[in-house]
C-alpha cells in the first residue's frame, strides 16, 4: 500500500530515524576531519564535545515531539508542549554554532532568545488550558480563597482582587517578558551592528549594561508574578486532593 498523507503516523518515526542515522554517518566523519585539519585547542575540543551532546540531544527531543504528533489527542494541551520541547534542540544547536563561529553568535542568540520568550508564552497557554479543562470553576475557587499579597519586589503594590482579575493580571505580568525580551534582543542586535553594544563590559557608556538591567527588571517582575500564579495553582490542587480524600473516607 503506497504511503499517503493520511497514514503519515506509520512512517514518520522510521523516516526521522533514518534521516538521523544518515546525518550521523555524515556529521561524525566531518567533525573528525575538522579536528585533524585544525590545531586542537580548548575551543575546538569544547566544540567537538558540544557536538557529541548535540547528536544525543536532538534525537531524544525529536522523539518526544514525534510521540506527541503521532498521539495527538489533546491539541489544546499538546500544541504548547510541542513548542516547548523544540526549545531543547534550538538551545543545543545555538550553543554549538556559537562555539564554532563566535562572530555570528549574536545573530543565532537573537533567534534563540526570541523563541525563549515564545516558549514562556506557550507555557502560560498550557497552564491556562489545563486549569480551564480540569477546573471549569477555577475563578470561583480562587474567589473563595483568602486575599493573596504580592511577593517581593512587588510587595509594596496593592493586592489584586481574587478571581478573574488575579488570573488575568498574573498572565499579563508573566507575558510582558515575552514582549520585552524580543524587543531588547533586536535592540542588542542593532547596537552590535553599529558598534555600541560591548557585551560583557559593565559600563554605563555601552548599550549592553542598560539592556541587561532592563531585561533583569522584566524577568524579576515576571518571576514574582509567576510565583504568585503558581501559589494559586498549588492551592487549587490541594483543595482538589482534600475533596477527593473526603469522598474516599465517606
Amino acid at each position: 500500500m503506497p504511503c499517503t498523507c493520511g497514514n503519515w503516523r506509520r512512517w514518520i518515526r522510521p523516516l526521522v530515524a533514518t534521516i538521523y542515522v544518515v546525518g550521523l554517518l555524515v556529521a561524525v566523519p566531518l567533525c573528525v576531519w575538522e579536528l585533524q585539519k585544525l590545531e586542537v585547542g580548548i575551543q575546538t575540543k569544547a566544540w567537538f564535545i558540544a557536538g557529541i551532546f548535540l547528536l544525543m540531544t536532538i534525537p531524544i527531543s525529536l522523539w518526544g515531539i514525534l510521540q506527541h504528533l503521532v498521539h495527538y489527542t489533546q491539541p489544546e494541551l499538546q500544541k504548547p508542549i510541542i513548542r516547548i520541547l523544540w526549545m531543547v534542540p534550538i538551545y543545543s544547536l545555538d550553543s554549538w554554532i556559537a562555539l564554532k563561529y563566535p562572530k555570528i553568535a549574536i545573530y543565532v542568540d537573537t533567534c534563540r532568545e526570541c523563541y525563549e520568550a515564545y516558549v514562556i508564552y506557550n507555557f502560560m497557554v498550557f497552564l491556562s488550558n489545563y486549569l480551564t479543562n480540569r477546573y471549569p470553576n477555577l475563578v470561583l475557587i480562587i474567589e473563595a480563597k483568602d486575599q493573596q499579597r504580592h511577593l517581593p519586589p512587588l510587595c509594596c503594590c496593592p493586592p489584586w482582587a481574587m478571581g478573574e482579575a488575579l488570573l488575568f493580571r498574573c498572565k499579563l505580568g508573566v507575558l510582558q517578558y515575552t514582549v520585552v525580551r524580543p524587543f531588547t534582543t533586536i535592540i542588542a542586535l542593532i547596537c552590535e551592528l553599529v558598534g555600541v553594544y560591548d557585551e560583557g563590559n559593565f559600563s554605563f557608556k555601552n548599550a549592553w549594561t542598560y539592556l541587561v538591567i532592563f531585561n533583569n527588571m522584566s524577568q524579576l517582575v515576571s518571576s514574582s508574578v509567576y510565583y504568585l500564579f503558581w501559589i494559586e495553582v498549588i492551592s487549587v490542587f490541594n483543595l482538589y486532593l482534600i475533596s477527593v480524600q473526603d469522598v474516599n473516607k465517606s
